[in-house]
């Protein structure tokens, strides 16, 4: 049952992305080719393997070829395709994956949605260490990116030290959150934190510049923090400093009155869905959610409802048009914020001395079409989808490894 129902919920049309499902389309052909029982497993192995490989090297070349937009037949075969800021060297991340994830020896189990995730992500670390500019910036979700969802950062968690790794190299690190915390003290983040900026002070290996290549950027794009490593302190940085052209044009007349449509449709909600008892509706100066009361939780199929009507209701608001908004699932709660990561990721580009899309990289869990606030991100930066702190830590570590 439970299987089932994970592979039902899988497949709605706002959990899937459409480039990964198109190529498991591609190797479907292959693997029903050569799936059931077979005389020679090594020899059905090594074919399985060559033609998979082969459909990632054209898949390969179509991103290569895309950057002529009036030539790219990648976008009338994936309408919905977005932005590829470096090319991907697809084929040898698949045979870079295939031993660990035994892609060429199954027989009854099909390339996954997973398996192809996690080609991309191997194919984009590559594509950073072989890139024309070298890799600058390194950005990061937090919930389910570098801690478990709702946790802090502890200073042995396995994703420290990869962090620490990447402020070595002289690299910025960024973490680009929905949590918005408008206290300039930064005290809030501190906290989530606490793990890293105990590292980072304590650290021997770090010079005191690179210790404070740490930027916060809070609330999707409307507070961004500096660390100062040594002191182990929060330096907030007046929006005036690092605000693109881009929001400096919205009005705060409209920032507010999107927030009160937010907030009336989750009001709605609240009440549509029975939740007047289990549920709080709370209001910051950027955000407006819904989140449960101590002790309840929300069902799965009831949040993604909510930030459906959300997402529906306000675009189809005036004022949508003038300022952006993110309306996302948390894991427990649903939240519209003012502002998204793109503009949170460009922002830092800008702020960081014109950092290019290629020279960018940001981490995130979520990147469904809608309800998640990674997926604009791809936007602004090179990306990488994860499941799970594990997973950020393997990523970091195949970085390391090919910039090395």
């Amino acid at each position: 049952m439970t299987s089932r129902y994970r592979v039902e919920y899988a497949l709605k049309t706002h959990r899937r992305d459409e480039f990964i499902e198109w190529i498991k389309g591609l190797l479907v052909v292959p693997f029903v080719l050569h799936a059931g029982p077979t005389v020679n497993e090594m020899k059905t192995v090594e074919i399985s393997r060559a033609r998979y490989a082969e459909i990632f090297r054209d898949v390969e070349q179509l991103i290569r070829d895309k950057s002529l937009p009036h030539l790219s037949r990648l976008r009338s075969l994936v309408p919905s395709i977005g932005t590829f800021f470096t090319e991907l060297p697809l084929e040898r991340a698949f045979l870079e994956q295939d031993p660990k994830r035994a892609i060429s020896a199954r027989r009854l189990v099909s390339p996954s949605f997973n398996d192809i995730r996690l080609i991309l992500n191997t194919a984009q670390a590559m594509a950073l260490a072989d890139g024309e500019h070298p890799l600058k910036l390194v950005t990061f979700d937090g919930d389910v990116t570098l801690y478990d969802d709702g946790m802090s950062l502890l200073k042995d968690d396995p994703v420290v030290a990869r962090l620490i790794k990447l402020l070595s190299r002289n690299l910025y690190v960024g973490i680009v959150t929905a949590a918005g915390y408008p206290d300039k003290s930064g005290a809030n983040y501190i906290v989530r934190l606490k793990g890293l900026v105990d590292a980072i002070q304590e650290s021997t290996d770090l010079t005191s510049d690179q210790k404070n290549n740490v930027y916060v950027m809070g609330g999707e794009s409307n507070y961004l923090f500096r660390l100062k490593g040594s002191e182990a302190e929060l330096e907030w940085i007046s929006p005036r400093d690092w605000t693109i052209s881009e929001v400096t044009k919205w009005q705060e007349s409209d920032m507010c009155e999107l927030l009160d449509t937010a907030q009336s449709v989750l009001s709605h909600s609240r009440a549509h869905m029975n939740l007047q008892s289990s549920t709080l509706i709370v209001r910051k100066e950027r955000g407006v959610g819904l989140v449960p009361r101590e002790g309840h939780v929300i069902c799965r199929e009831v949040l993604e409802e909510v930030v459906l009507t959300a997402q529906r209701r306000l675009e189809a608001t005036a004022v949508a048009g003038r300022v952006s908004f993110s309306a996302f699932n948390g894991g427990h709660d649903v939240w519209v914020d003012i502002g998204d990561k793109r503009l949170g990721v460009l922002s830092l580009r800008r702020y960081l001395g014109a950092i290019e899309g290629d020279q960018a990289l940001h981490v995130g869990d979520q990147f469904a079409s809608v309800g998640a606030n990674d997926f604009k991100a791809r936007m602004a930066a090179c990306t990488v989808w994860i499941a799970s702190p594990k997973e950020t830590v393997d990523i970091m570590d195949e970085l390391v490894e090919y910039l090395g």
